[in-house]
């Protein structure tokens, strides 16, 4: 520790908070000074009787005797009124600096404490004790602030030496406060860069979730496409070829003692060849579901290219759908509708027109498929759309099901036994548009 020669000296330090008295008492030791401490006016005014120091720094704040009583009696006494003595504040208002001049204060320190400031305001302050002071003996100095008149007895080179040292004080405080804004404003233009980049992030995570859903969503329909495959290859073919088999084998046996009861044997035996390679394929089209992206199509194109794969006859065909209307769905919804006319004429009996139309239901758009045929009984209304049951009638309908489904489309029977059956193909508003200004 190198001593500094004008800071050799006793240093009354007059602070209540034992943290703030041994920060300063840290600050002064290591300038060379020898320090005291107390922690009121009354134990500060008995010290300097007994072992006057060379200058006093009082805290204002203090219960009992604040500062600026202790500067005034410490001012006020003959004996001891050339004892310097600097007020510790954290100086808030213009007023505690007249308060203070009123007192007889020299200067001020400002909480918290800096060691640079500490320092340079008590050698500005013995600095100042060496010198003449021009106004000696004039009256006191009246000044009108905050609603009251101040008597300041200071002269004017003491005056301007704390004004001085006080606006100093207050531009590197300026100057510290606009350093700090100017760090705000980097922070902050950083955590808006951050968050920006943060929300760029979750939008990705969003993309990423969506697609990951899609994907969970394709693997599921892959899974049930493979099991019902699976079920159809170990169940339904196991089946029909051991049926085979047995009439087959039947056929052989009794082909010389009844030789006609023998080919009706061969005939079931090839109704269940014709059943097997129905089966087969229906897995070469149920395999092709959902391979390719969906897309937007033409509705009432559909519907009249739909013609093309299967024979209506002398049935009348109406398409009453407004061209303009489209779908999003599978590449082979052609054959939802080519299936929903071979079923009206396989099952039709009396049928005689088939009608395609759209119904609108709010957001909704419904694609309507009805005839004038014997209709669906309302046992079979759900059973009609089910493998178990296609694999006797027909898988026609069960794989327009599946087909609408990739895009969220449903179908479902709702006509009248007797008068008809009637299809409707319902649309959420994500798989269909250009309906809004053709259907009320």
């Amino acid at each position: 520790m190198t001593e500094s020669p004008e800071l050799a000296m006793k240093i009354l330090v007059v602070e209540d908070s034992r943290t703030q008295a041994e920060y300063l008492r840290h600050i002064l030791e290591n300038e060379g000074s020898r320090v005291t401490l107390a922690a009121d006016g009354n134990e500060a005014l008995g010290i300097i009787k007994s072992d006057r120091p060379a200058i006093v720094l009082t805290d204002i704040v203090m219960p009992g005797m604040d500062g600026y009583e202790l500067c005034r009696r410490i001012k006020q006494d003959p004996a001891t009124a050339d004892l310097p003595v600097i007020l510790v504040t954290q100086l808030f208002d213009p007023l505690d600096v007249l308060r203070g001049l009123e007192a007889g204060a020299d200067n001020f320190i400002i909480k918290p404490f800096e060691p640079g400031h500490v320092i340079t305001r008590i050698k500005s302050v013995l600095l100042m004790k060496d010198q003449e002071d021009p106004d000696k003996g004039c009256g006191g100095l009246e000044v009108f602030f905050a609603d009251r008149m101040h008597t300041i007895t200071a002269g004017r080179l003491h005056i301007i030496s704390i004004l001085l040292s006080t606006y100093d004080l207050a531009i590197k405080k300026n100057a510290e406060l606009q350093e700090a804004h100017e760090r705000v404003n980097v922070l902050n233009e950083e955590l808006l860069q951050t968050i920006d980049e943060v929300q760029n992030a979750n939008e990705k995570l969003i993309l990423e979730n969506a697609e990951r859903r899609r994907v969970d969503e394709e693997l599921a329909k892959a899974n049930k496409k493979l099991q019902l495959m699976a079920s159809i290859t170990r169940h339904d073919l196991l089946n029909q070829l051991t049926a085979l088999d047995e009439y087959l084998e039947m056929a052989q046996v009794i082909k010389d003692k009844d030789p006609a009861k023998a080919w009706d044997h061969v005939a079931n035996a090839a109704s269940v060849v014709s059943q097997t390679i129905n089966t087969v394929r229906f897995t070469e089209d149920y395999q092709k579901i959902g391979i390719k992206s969906a897309i937007w199509q033409d509705i009432h194109t559909l519907i009249n290219n739909s013609t093309r794969h299967t024979s209506i006859n002398h049935i009348k065909l109406v398409n009453d759908v407004p061209r303009g209307i489209e779908i999003y769905a599978d590449t082979l919804i052609e054959k939802v509708f080519a299936n929903l006319i071979d079923n009206a004429v396989r099952y039709g009996e009396k049928i005689t027109k088939i009608t395609f139309s759209c119904l609108r239901q709010g957001s909704y758009l419904s694609i309507i498929c009805e005839d004038d045929g014997v209709g669906v009984a309302h046992d079979i209304k759900d059973k009609i759309f089910s493998y178990e049951f296609g694999m006797n009638t027909g898988l026609g309908l069960f794989l327009s099901r599946e087909i609408l489904a990739i895009t969220s489309i449903t179908i479902r029977e709702t006509g009248i036994p007797g008068e008809g059956a009637r299809f409707e193909i319902s649309c959420p508003p994500k798989a269909i548009r250009g309906f809004e200004d053709k259907i009320p």
